[in-house]
């Protein structure tokens, strides 16, 4: 699969500098983000595009092609793909739709690509896809214009997504949640690669620590829980599954062409691989940012520490729904904190600091009770911002001391621009924040999903 994120030679076919022509940003796109290999225009009608020379054909290009990028009308793709074949050009990503997602004449034209490939060994992502977006190469087949969707930062998030819609979106929300990525993969109707190609290929990338999928269908059933049961020992994969339902179903087959099949199905290839399926976009995107930023617990002992004491029971209440422990302090542990502590901060758990806490208090129940104690496994921490004992201090302090447990930590904080700032700079220490309980509670909840998915493959007899 290292050619699609990677090519030594790229040709575009449909090349042009016509405004808002796809081709034609892709071209612009692989200049702005600085690819290194050599990019050949294609198109018989032009000399030259955005300075580069520019060829009638594929047969036209002097010296060997990596990679094809064809974005044509889909009646003059076949024709296209059987001049690469002459070429022996092995690889391809073809960007236009108009296939089986658009019924029987699109089908019939689908189908005779896919019957040329596999005759002629070219390996195909797509049709009707976005393709490739690798931040490490500096590849990309985005056809979107760079002053709509911005480049991510380097990251180890890498998406696959049948949706280029979807995986777009994903790459911006990411973008707001201090997300860096690694690769983005939009794979369309799938005509050849798609998720079992690219599993065993992410698992072996030393860029990529977390797997996000997107999926509408799946491409080989038995085959694709083998690779990500194998992925999953050694990178968590977090599953956003659609067409559960007779109107998705139809939905997905109208919009990628996608055979859906039993939801019942998926949920059980999903538990049966180590995939943690997330409910929704929010959860998915939550799940997403705990799993790049925090390790998993090792059990499911958490401890709240708030400043908000209704902030605290929110946390509480939805802890215990999502499988999670909220255990008192023990004795020994309570009188140690009240040494510590003005008396009429509540401690227990949660451990309330109320609006007098300031930045140290947080450091001290953190030491206390996860350096020094081993009384619990994670924390859930709500510094609310408003108080005036409280200052951008509190990050270091809390990153510091949560570095020095060993042991997860999320954050929920809730609050206007100062708020915001001090949720930036936890995230650039790599603590995700959540801004409600209850999706601070649930991403706890995904960070322990992993860890038993991750146990249960490691070690089925347990």
């Amino acid at each position: 699969m290292e050619t699609f994120f990677n090519p030594s030679s790229v040709a575009i076919v449909g090349a042009t500098e016509k405004p808002g022509s796809l081709p034609g940003v892709i071209i612009k796109n692989l200049l702005d983000m600085g690819f290194k290999g050599n990019i050949y225009p294609v198109n018989p009608k032009y000399k030259s595009v955005f300075g580069l020379m520019c060829f009638p054909s594929i047969l036209d290009i002097p010296g060997k092609i990596a990679l094809t990028v064809i974005a044509v009308p889909a009646p003059a793709v076949l024709d296209i793909l059987k001049q690469q074949a002459r070429k022996q050009v092995h690889y391809s990503i073809i960007i236009s739709a108009g296939f089986r997602e658009m019924g029987t004449e699109g089908m019939e034209m689908e189908e005779k690509i896919k019957q040329t490939a596999s005759e002629h060994a070219i390996r195909v992502l797509g049709p009707n896809c976005l393709g490739i977006l690798d931040n490490y190469t500096n590849f990309t087949t985005s056809f979107l214009p760079r002053e709509r969707v911005s480049k991510p930062k380097k990251g180890s998030l890498s998406i696959l997504s049948q949706s280029g819609a979807f995986a777009i979106a994903l790459l911006d929300l990411a973008a707001q949640e201090g997300l860096g990525i690694s690769k983005m993969i939009s794979y369309g109707n799938r005509v050849d690669v798609g998720e079992s190609a690219f599993l065993p290929f992410l698992s072996d990338d030393i860029s990529t620590k977390v797997i996000a999928i997107y999926m509408e269908s799946v491409d080989h059933g038995r085959r694709f829980i083998e690779v990500a049961k194998a992925c999953s020992k050694k990178k968590p994969i977090i599953a956003l599954k659609v067409g559960k339902g007779a109107a998705g179903i139809a939905a997905a087959k109208s919009h990628t062409g996608a055979i859906a099949g039993r939801y019942e199905i998926y949920k059980a290839a999903f538990l049966k691989s180590g995939i943690i399926e997330a409910n929704g976009l929010e959860e998915f995107i939550d799940g997403v940012k705990a799993l790049s930023m925090q390790n998993p617990p090792k059990g499911n002992r958490v401890l709240i520490i708030t400043n908000g004491g209704g902030f605290g029971v929110i946390v509480a209440d939805h802890c215990s729904e999502n499988g999670l422990e909220i255990p008192p302090l023990s004795d020994q542990l309570r009188e140690k904190l009240k040494a510590q502590f003005s008396g009429f901060y509540v401690v227990n758990n949660p451990v309330d600091l109320t609006g007098s806490a300031s930045d140290e208090d947080y450091r001290i129940a953190l030491h206390t009770c996860m350096v020094e104690s081993d009384e619990y496994d994670a924390v859930i921490i709500i510094p609310l911002m408003a108080p005036q004992g409280m200052s951008e201090k509190v990050v270091g302090l809390i990153a510091d001391t949560m570095r020095s447990s060993g042991k997860p930590a999320v954050i929920c904080t809730v609050g206007g621009a100062f708020t915001l700032r001090v949720k930036q700079l936890f995230e650039e220490r790599m603590l995700p924040v959540y801004p409600s309980p209850e999706r601070s509670a649930q991403a706890m909840s995904i960070l322990f999903k992993r860890k038993i998915l991750q146990e249960g493959i490691l070690h089925p007899s347990r």
